[in-house]
């Protein structure tokens, strides 16, 4: 293994997110995606603040091989295998293609500079530009760094793929505002993984329900929602539909989280689940009548086609992404139009809504995105580099 591999892949995402023992969110799956399909012809490039690193081929595949499967005792796991391969480090990329998949040290200032004196050609993923289109739903300084990160992609890339065509509209507006040349750029879309078949519960629900999916975060819209839900709790009472919240607790979301732990009225028809296996799921989409989607802002959204690739109807806002990847399956909303979301989520919660039963039969034409289909796609575009 001591020929260099021919391709370069940026893991540090991972290993941050191992270490610190954060379930995987969207651009984690991508990541986890992206070490599997590449990480047998890959060497790891590991960053922490300003070190930066080109691994050994065999200490490559140990860390590709424990961030496949970390477990709980990765921390000291990692830690042995830092000191077992410490002296197997490469400063020269040889002019190897390099895959940075999870917007890594991109705002650091001396990124620009590593790239060129280690001699590689970064292919970035970018997932979004939520944070320079929609800053107010973002942390603080959020759209500063993301300002940096992408003038770092478009400054240096060798090319770039994105989720979909509406994120490259967006960093080619980018672009456009920043005068800067926007390279050879790919849109290809997530992969999903199925969820688990379960069986239908024999036990008929005690009222219709509806599922929410995501981390609890401004952007998410879940305080809409949360409005929604009070209105008609108070104007139906336990008659009311329900809603479960899936999703760990994210930023910018004090409202909402105050208002799941303190309001009583809300708890009879609204439960918060932080934590939920893929058996869960699946169970919990199975048995409601869409899945809601409220967003202001997504990139890409992978709760709308993981719930369209099982059959369950989905209610979402009207953003480009979601015209997209919608396949035109979607009920499509205003996410702040509260009277007609109501309007559709009674409709649905009918045994005999017309307009749910035409999505379900829509849903039969349904073309679920595979990583089979988004690595084929890339795989080709890659020759021409």
């Amino acid at each position: 293994m001591s020929d260099p591999a021919p391709l370069l892949l940026d893991v540090s995402r991972l290993i941050w997110r191992a270490w610190v023992g954060r379930r995987p969110t969207g651009v984690d799956r991508v990541c986890l995606a992206y070490l599997r399909h590449y990480g047998p012809r890959a060497q790891a490039v590991v960053q922490h603040r300003h070190f930066r690193s080109i691994l050994g081929r065999r200490a490559s595949a140990a860390l590709f091989a424990l961030l496949d499967q970390p477990g709980p005792s990765f921390r000291r796991d990692f830690t042995r295998l830092a000191l077992r391969h410490s002296a197997s480090r490469r400063g020269d990329g040889k002019g190897r293609l390099y895959l940075n998949v999870g917007h890594t040290g991109l705002d650091q200032d001396g990124f620009g500079r590593w790239v060129r004196n280690a001699q590689v050609r970064p292919l970035y993923f970018v997932h979004d530009l939520i944070p320079i289109t929609h800053p107010h739903l973002c942390r603080a300084g959020e759209r500063e760094r993301h300002e940096r990160r992408m003038r770092t992609v478009l400054d240096t890339a060798a090319g770039v793929i994105a989720n979909s065509r509406a994120t490259l509209q967006d960093l080619n507006d980018f672009a456009a505002a920043e005068q800067r040349r926007a390279g050879p750029q790919l849109a290809a879309f997530l992969g999903v993984t199925p969820l688990p078949r379960t069986a239908p519960s024999s036990r008929a629900p005690d009222a219709p329900s509806f599922v929410v999916l995501g981390t609890i975060e401004a952007r998410k819209n879940h305080l809409f929602l949360l409005h929604l839900w009070s209105h008609l709790i108070e104007r139906m009472g336990a008659a009311a539909p329900r809603l479960l919240i899936i999703g760990q607790r994210g930023w910018e979301a004090e409202q909402v989280e105050d208002w799941l732990d303190r309001s009583d009225r809300l708890r009879t028809r609204v439960t918060e689940l932080n934590h939920c296996s893929d058996e869960e799921l699946a169970a919990h989409l199975g048995s409601a009548r869409a899945l809601l989607f409220p967003s202001l802002a997504e990139g890409y959204g992978l709760p709308l086609v993981e719930a369209l690739g099982a059959g369950v109807p989905v209610i979402a806002s009207n953003l480009p992404v979601f015209r997209e990847i919608g396949q035109d399956m979607v009920t499509l909303l205003n996410p702040l139009d509260g009277p007609s979301w109501e309007r559709e989520v009674l409709d649905y919660a009918r045994p005999d809504s017309e307009a749910r039963d035409r999505q379900v039969r829509r849903l039969a034409e349904f073309h679920t995105p595979t990583w089979v289909d988004h690595f084929a796609t890339v795989d080709d575009w890659l020759v021409r580099f």
